[in-house]
């Protein structure tokens, strides 16, 4: 427990509040951190990620967050439970978490040379169970990839799991020629909505800051 919860529950005052993150991304929980956030809890949903028939990046990115955080609501106690999906497109079509290099090998030599989109969902429920979302889109153009560059990345293995087949914050930034939007969208969770959303439910988003002022 922070000495900052500590002291709030032991002033007579309200219970702190419990943020769970509904996601097992370090990526996620590395960027919750960089802004002073830490998870009480983390709660990873399980569902099916498969878009819909004729589903747009966009609505698919909404959804999938709405239900990750149904999901990993279901049978728990009030807190603020935050959860968020990544959906990476190249105009309608959606490209996949690359999970063999064949896949990420597709994704790339479409990416090579052009512009693509990032969506990211965001789903927060508060404790009184108000649920609030945003969708956030960013615009990414890539280099054209010549065939020693794809197979190098191939070869890091950096691919694996990723949307669209890469991780902009690796060796894949090398790749990029400029990006429209929110950077931290694109790795996984936008940093300024998550605030916004955080702090107009009420959750004290910057308690930990003067902590890390301090410990810097």
């Amino acid at each position: 427990m922070s000495e900052e919860r500590a002291a709030a529950e032991g002033s007579g005052g309200s219970e702190f509040p419990r943020l769970v993150l509904a996601s097992a991304s370090p990526r996620r929980l590395a960027l919750l951190r960089q802004i002073g956030l830490e998870p009480d809890e983390i709660r990873a949903a399980e569902i099916d990620e498969s878009p819909l028939k004729q589903e747009l990046p966009r609505d698919l990115a909404r959804r999938l967050a709405r239900q990750k955080a149904a999901a990993a609501g279901e049978g728990g106690a009030p807190c603020f439970l935050l959860a968020a999906d990544t959906v990476v497109a190249v105009g309608r079509r959606i490209l996949p978490k690359a999970e063999t290099e064949e896949q990420a090998r597709a994704c790339l030599a479409l990416l090579s040379g052009r512009a693509h989109r990032v969506y990211t969902g965001l789903a927060l429920t508060s404790p009184a169970g108000k649920v609030r979302e945003r969708l956030i889109e960013t615009r990414v153009k890539f280099k054209r990839l010549s065939e020693p560059e794809l197979a190098s990345y191939l070869a890091s293995g950096e691919w694996q799991g990723k949307a669209g087949g890469y991780a902009i914050q690796g060796l894949a930034a090398a790749f990029v020629l400029n990006i429209v939007g929110s950077y931290s969208s694109v790795v996984g969770l936008p940093l300024y909505e998550t605030a916004a959303l955080l702090g107009g439910e009420g959750y004290p988003v910057r308690h930990g800051w003067a902590k890390a002022r301090s410990a810097s």
